[in-house]
Order: structure tokens, then C-alpha cells, then sequence
């Protein structure tokens, strides 16, 4: 019968050395007795020996992030570089961690290597920090006995990935971002600035300009609405996430659509290009088969279209097809992108010809990005100055009006 192993926990212990010095620290350890024992094997005495009390606010942790995992990676590999015990590497690692919810991880997958598990079994019980492609990447490297290389690869891997989303989220966030804040400014001037002006007109008992009127009457149906547009905008938000996460035919739609849009379509397009063609490239460079490494490729593209369409590349490459034909049905990659695969299969440099083909289509994301947000911006600011211009001038129109007749 298998023992189950106690969770590491950190323990704060206080003790004496040889020379009746008081000293103090904490511990990773399954049980306060392992700590004691440690201290005495260092000469320490133990006084007290307790757990790590978790603080009030904040003891879960945020979220673990993409970049974490990629620094954590790039940490492990230079430490299993520099002949540092992986046992030993995790200890270190996990003890200057700063998100308790990354910490408790690197713990537990620390103390499942400890007891004779491999690296790629205690990764793969954290499937959403560690997806099947990192996870059959550390196989592959186990295997090898190259995983120090493999880990170094996946870190730089995941830096360009999130330094292309984190591009692409910024051209697409900051016109969101600018377009909400112009409407939570237009609508306090609505809300808060216009009656203001709407009372000083009521004495003049003069007609008003038509779109003066137009913007009063804006101003009256808001304040009586309010609350409901407002209900209506966050109940539309939510169950936009809430279909999101759960209908598979509106994501499908959901990407196809984002495809088709003008500018931003073609860098989406570019950018799940770069990463079918990069993760396939590390995928295969590893000794991943290339039947198993299609079917990791398509869930690292980020769109549900170039998933479908690994899939079926997969299932056409497993039936004796090459890689390049099978890229070709399904009319979603470029000419040049199929003709470097090609000339990669021929020559037996598949891996190396990828990795050219992502670094180019990265380079043309960077650019349009760039070029992208030098566009908006000052589209942005004449989008704003519109809005609000538009208001302050019918708010004096009949000022206007009234002087000239005076």
C-alpha cells in the first residue's frame, strides 16, 4: 500500500548553536520533526519549531502568470546548469518566491521529485501552469538527458510569446481603454454639467438651437435611464465572458470573426502563424514525434480556427501525408509559410526552417503593432476632442445666438 506524502509546509523555528547563540529561520519541510533533525545536523539546537502563520489578507496569493513560469524556468535551467541538485534547485527557487500560490506550487512539486517521481509526473499534476506542450517538452529533455537546455529553450520560448500577446493586448486594450473613459466623461457631463446649463436657458425663456435641444433632451433621458443602461451594459458584459468560457461554437465564431477585422485580423493571423511555427519548431527539435507535436501545437496559437486547423494537419501527416500538403488544404497559411516547410522537409532541417519562418512573422507583428499604435493615438485624441467639443458647443450656441441678436 502507497504512503501518502504530507504537504511541505514552511516552518519558523528558533534554536541555539555550539556557542549558546540564539538563532532563528524558517524551513520547507512535511513535518516539524524532519526540522528538528535538519537543525541538529547543522549543530543547532531546536527551542521552538512552528508553522509559518498565513497573514490575514492576501494569503492565497494572485494568480500564477505566464511569466513566473518563464522565470522560473530560466532560474531552474541556469541552476541545473551549474550542477545544482533539482531537488536542491526547487528548494532555492521556492524560498525567494514571492506569490504564495507559486510558492506552495514549486513545494509540492518539490516534494513529489523528492520521493522518486520525475520532473514531467509532479509538472503534469498542475496542468494550468504547466500545459502538454511544457510538460512533453521536460519529458523529451529527461529522456535525453538534456533537460537544463530543454528548460532554457521553453524560457526563451515563453518570453517572445507573451512579448508578442503583450503587444497585441496593448494595441487592442489602449483604444478600449481611451473609448470607455470618453464615455464615463461624456456621461458625467450629461448627467452632471448639462442641467446646469439647462436651468440658466429655462430663464431665458428663448428657444433653443436645435442640436443645443437635442443634447438636453440626451441629458434628461440619461438621468431618467441611468440605472438601467448601466445594469444593461454590466449584465451584457458578464454573460459575454460567461458564453466565452463555455460555448465552443461562439469562441469558433468569436475567431473567425476577429480574423476578418480590418488591420487587427491580419496581426491576429500573423500572430498565431509565429507560434504554430515556433511551437512546432521547439516541439520537434526536442524529439517530440510529429504527429504528437501537431496535436500540442494548436492549443498554443490562441485561436480556435489554427487549432481545427493543426488537427487536421495531424490527422493528414498520421496517414502518410507531408507536412506541407497537409498545411496547404487548409488554406490558412501563406505561400512562403508552406514553401519553407517544404524546403525544411526535403533537406531534414524542418525544426530549423520553423524557427525562420516565426522569427519573421514575429518581426512583421512588431511592426504592425507599432505601427498600429502611432495610428490610433492621435486618431484617439481627435475621437475624444469630438465628443466633448461637440458638447461644449452646443451648451453655447445659444449664448451665441442671444449676443448676436443683443
Amino acid at each position: 500500500m502507497a504512503v501518502t506524502q504530507a504537504d511541505p509546509t514552511t516552518f519558523l523555528w528558533e534554536g541555539r548553536d555550539k556557542r549558546g547563540v540564539k538563532l532563528k529561520g524558517q524551513q520547507i519541510a512535511s513535518n516539524p520533526n524532519l526540522v528538528r533533525a535538519e537543525l541538529r545536523r547543522q549543530g543547532i539546537s531546536p527551542i521552538r519549531v512552528r508553522k509559518k502563520p498565513r497573514p490575514l489578507l492576501g494569503g492565497a496569493g494572485k494568480r500564477i502568470t505566464p511569466k513566473e513560469i518563464s522565470v522560473f524556468s530560466r532560474q531552474l535551467a541556469t541552476m541545473l546548469k551549474s550542477g545544482v541538485p533539482l531537488v536542491t534547485s526547487f528548494q532555492i527557487i521556492s524560498g525567494g518566491v514571492k506569490n504564495p500560490r507559486m510558492r506552495k506550487m514549486l513545494e509540492k512539486v518539490r516534494a513529489e521529485v523528492e520521493g522518486g517521481g520525475s520532473l514531467y509526473e509532479a509538472l503534469s499534476a498542475h496542468p494550468v501552469q504547466f500545459d502538454e506542450l511544457y510538460t512533453n517538452l521536460v519529458r523529451a529533455g529527461e529522456s535525453a538527458g538534456v533537460l537544463d537546455t530543454i528548460l532554457d529553450e521553453i524560457a526563451s520560448y515563453k518570453e517572445r510569446i507573451e512579448s508578442i500577446k503583450g503587444k497585441i493586448k496593448k494595441a487592442l486594450y489602449y483604444p478600449i481603454a481611451v473609448i470607455g473613459v470618453a464615455v464615463v466623461v461624456s456621461a458625467i457631463l450629461l448627467i452632471y454639467v448639462i442641467p446646469q446649463f439647462e436651468g440658466i436657458f429655462a430663464s431665458f425663456g428663448a428657444s433653443l438651437p436645435a442640436f443645443t435641444q437635442a443634447i438636453i433632451d440626451a441629458s434628461r433621458w440619461l438621468r431618467s435611464n441611468g440605472l438601467f443602461v448601466l445594469a444593461g451594459v454590466v449584465i451584457g458584459i458578464t454573460a459575454f465572458i460567461m458564453v466565452k468560457k463555455r460555448s465552443k461554437p461562439f469562441v469558433r465564431w468569436l475567431d473567425r470573426i476577429s480574423l476578418k477585422i480590418p488591420i487587427v485580423g491580419e496581426i491576429l493571423e500573423k500572430s498565431a502563424i509565429a507560434r504554430f511555427c515556433r511551437t512546432l519548431a521547439i516541439t520537434f527539435a526536442a524529439g517530440v514525434p510529429l504527429v504528437d507535436a501537431l496535436k500540442i501545437v494548436g492549443g498554443a496559437t490562441g485561436n480556435v480556427v489554427f487549432n481545427e486547423a493543426a488537427m487536421r494537419i495531424r490527422e493528414d501527416v498520421s496517414v502518410g501525408h507531408q507536412l506541407q500538403l497537409a498545411m496547404q488544404q487548409t488554406n490558412l497559411f501563406p505561400n512562403m509559410v508552406i514553401q519553407m516547410a517544404a524546403i525544411g522537409e526535403e533537406a531534414g532541417s524542418l525544426d530549423a526552417m520553423l524557427v525562420k519562418v516565426a522569427e519573421a512573422y514575429e518581426e512583421e507583428v512588431n511592426n504592425s503593432v507599432d505601427a498600429l499604435s502611432s495610428l490610433l493615438e492621435p486618431l484617439i485624441i481627435v475621437f475624444i476632442g469630438a465628443v466633448v467639443g461637440t458638447m461644449v458647443i452646443a451648451m453655447y450656441l445659444p449664448i451665441f445666438k442671444m449676443a448676436a441678436v443683443v
